[in-house]
């Protein structure tokens, strides 16, 4: 079975556990702070992955960083999930959560890749027109790209809109190679 699969039934099952026990937003919350944690220690994800390091050394590692700073509910999941040798899967089951929390409520992420960093007008702007768009609240991951020379692409769930001036080079380039422009 896939990761992708066992992180989706996993987190379903989560998501399914915090609704009936009315806490879901703060199991999303724990959600949120382990994916943050975890990305920005790589070693801890490398240790959660490790099927050599024994389960007893996973949970202690795993009450000792989040025993105080989590629901009951998402350390006994982390528990749950390292005692059934699904350590690998904790970080793609958070995300998964979220994901699956995210369409729950209505939630869509997009993301704008530019060559400058946009101001929070033109950020507030790109967002309102998102929103006019897909309905509902939108979440927006603004990142700056300078190899974009100008302009921006937005990614919003699997479609994209590529203003860059770097596309519209590799477009021409293209052109010309392929003997339409002369």
């Amino acid at each position: 079975m896939s990761e992708l699969t066992v992180a989706s039934r996993y987190a379903k099952s989560l998501i399914d556990l915090a609704q009936e026990q009315k806490n879901l937003e703060e199991i999303n919350n724990d959600m949120n702070f382990f994916l943050r944690t975890l990305k920005s220690s790589p070693q801890l994800k490398a240790v959660l992955a490790n099927p050599i390091i024994s389960h007893t050394k996973k949970l202690n590692i795993l009450e000792a960083i989040f025993q105080s700073n989590v629901n009951k509910l998402s350390i006994g999941f982390f528990k749950l999930m390292v005692n059934k040798g699904r350590g690998e899967v904790l970080y793609a089951t958070a995300q998964e959560f979220i994901n699956q929390y995210n369409t729950l409520k209505g939630i869509t992420k997009a993301t704008v890749v530019s060559a400058t960093t946009l101001s929070e007008a033109n950020k507030n702007a790109l967002l309102a027109e998102v929103k006019a768009a897909v309905g509902g609240e939108v979440i927006l991951d603004a990142k700056t790209d300078p190899s974009l020379i100008g302009g921006f692409v937005l990614k919003v769930g699997d479609r994209q809109v590529d203003t860059s001036i770097a596309a519209d080079l590799k477009k021409i380039k293209k052109d010309f190679a392929a003997g339409i422009v002369k």
